[in-house]
C-alpha cells in the first residue's frame, strides 16, 4: 500500500483482520477496527465496509478510550437508546 490516509476507502486496506470489538445485539451495525502494520488503527462502519476508513494513531485511540471510560463521551448517548455493547 502506497499511502494510508483518513477517509480512504476501507476496502483499500483489505478484507482480513477487521474485528467488531463493540458488537452487540443491534443487528450487526457497529464499528469495525483494524490494527495497521505501523501501529495506527483504522475504523469503519460495519454496514458500509467499502466506505471511508478513519485512521487514528495509537495515542489518539488510547485518549478516546480512556476518556470514554471516564464518562467524557456520555453526552453522545444522551436520550439515545442505540449503543454497541
Amino acid at each position: 500500500m502506497d499511502r494510508i490516509y483518513n477517509g480512504m476507502p476501507a476496502t483499500d486496506l483489505g478484507t482480513e483482520g477487521w474485528s467488531k470489538p463493540w458488537s452487540g445485539g443491534n443487528g450487526g451495525s457497529c464499528v469495525e477496527a483494524l490494527l495497521l502494520g505501523d501501529g495506527r488503527i483504522a475504523l469503519r462502519q460495519s454496514t458500509d465496509p467499502g466506505g471511508p476508513a478513519l485512521i487514528y494513531t495509537r495515542h489518539e485511540m488510547e485518549s478516546f478510550i480512556n476518556g470514554a471510560k471516564a464518562g467524557a463521551a456520555d453526552f453522545l448517548l444522551a436520550g439515545s437508546g442505540a449503543a454497541c455493547d
